[in-house]
C-alpha cells in the first residue's frame, strides 16, 4: 500500500454515467486482481472515493467509476495532467487456485470492472467464461475486454443488448447445459449476489464475491464498511475484503 501522487493520463466517458480514469503512478504498480484504490478529489471532499482497479499496464492504472454524488462529479472533471492522491492497492482481491482450471465470472453494474482485472491476470492460464449483465444498451462497456474470455455472455435487463435477463440467469442457463466451472468469482449489486449465492449453494460450487460498500478510511480503521458474517461476527469490507468466500458472508 502506498499513497501515490498520481497524474491523470486520461479521463473519459465509456458508457451512460460511467467514466474511466487512467493515472500514471510514476513507477510500476504491483496489484492483485480485485483490489481497489482510494482516490482523493481534493477541495471540501475530505473522504476519498474507493474505486475498483480495472486494469494495470506498467505504471498506468485505470479505474472505472459511476457518477453518483459530488465526489465522482468532481472526479470526472479532472483532465490530463491533474495530480491526485491515490492510496493503493487496498483489499485482498481475488485468487484462483492452481487446481481451478475453469473460472466463471458473474458481474453486474459497476461490479463488472474488477472482473476485467481477473480476466487480465488469469486469462492466459485459465478457461474463463464471463456472464455480464447491464441495465440497458447505454450502460454496456468493457465488451472488448470480456470478448478475450473463453466465453462471453452479455445480457441486459431490457433485452437491448444480448438476451433479456440478468447475469445470474445467464450463468444458470449455462449451468443447466452442463457447463460447470471449478470456481465462481462475482461482483455486483447485493440482490444479484444474493441470487448467485443461492444458486451456487444449490449447485455446491465454490464462489467468491466482491462486496460494494461505502467506505471512510479504506484501511480498516473507521469501521464504516462492516458487513455481517455467517458465524455472527463482523468484517471490514475494506480490510478483510472486499473479496469473501460466499459461504462466510451474510447479505
Amino acid at each position: 500500500m502506498k499513497d501515490y501522487i498520481a497524474t491523470v493520463v486520461k479521463n473519459e466517458k465509456i458508457a451512460e454515467n460511467v467514466y474511466a480514469v487512467t493515472f500514471d503512478l510514476g513507477e510500476p504498480a504491483k496489484v492483485r486482481c480485485g483490489q481497489f484504490g482510494n482516490i482523493s478529489v481534493g477541495g471540501t471532499h475530505l473522504l476519498r472515493r474507493p474505486i475498483a482497479i480495472c486494469k494495470v499496464e506498467d505504471s498506468e492504472v485505470t479505474f472505472c467509476y459511476q457518477i453518483k454524488g459530488e465526489g465522482t462529479q468532481k472526479l470526472k472533471t479532472m483532465g490530463a495532467g491533474t495530480k491526485l492522491n491515490v492510496l493503493m492497492p487496498l483489499g485482498n482481491g481475488f485468487y484462483v487456485e492452481e487446481t481451478e482450471k475453469k473460472v466463471a465470472l458473474v458481474g453486474g453494474g459497476v461490479g463488472v470492472f474488477p472482473l476485467i482485472s481477473v480476466l487480465r491476470e488469469y486469462g492466459e492460464t485459465k478457461e474463463i467464461s464471463a456472464y455480464i449483465g447491464y441495465r440497458n444498451q447505454g450502460a454496456v462497456c468493457g465488451v472488448e475486454e470480456f470478448k478475450k474470455a473463453h466465453k462471453f455472455v452479455g445480457v441486459t435487463d431490457d433485452g437491448s443488448f444480448g438476451e433479456k435477463m440478468n447475469a445470474v440467469q445467464a450463468f444458470a442457463a449455462d449451468l443447466a447445459k452442463g457447463n460447470r466451472p471449478d470456481v465462481v468469482l462475482a461482483c455486483g449489486p447485493t440482490p444479484m449476489l444474493r441470487a448467485l449465492i443461492a444458486l451456487v449453494e444449490k449447485e455446491n460450487l465454490p464462489c467468491y464475491v466482491s462486496l460494494e460498500e461505502r467506505m471512510g478510511c479504506g484501511i480498516g480503521a473507521c469501521l464504516v464498511c462492516v458487513c455481517d458474517m455467517t458465524d455472527g461476527k463482523k468484517a471490514r469490507v475494506c480490510k478483510d475484503g472486499p473479496v469473501f468466500n460466499a459461504k462466510e458472508v451474510r447479505l
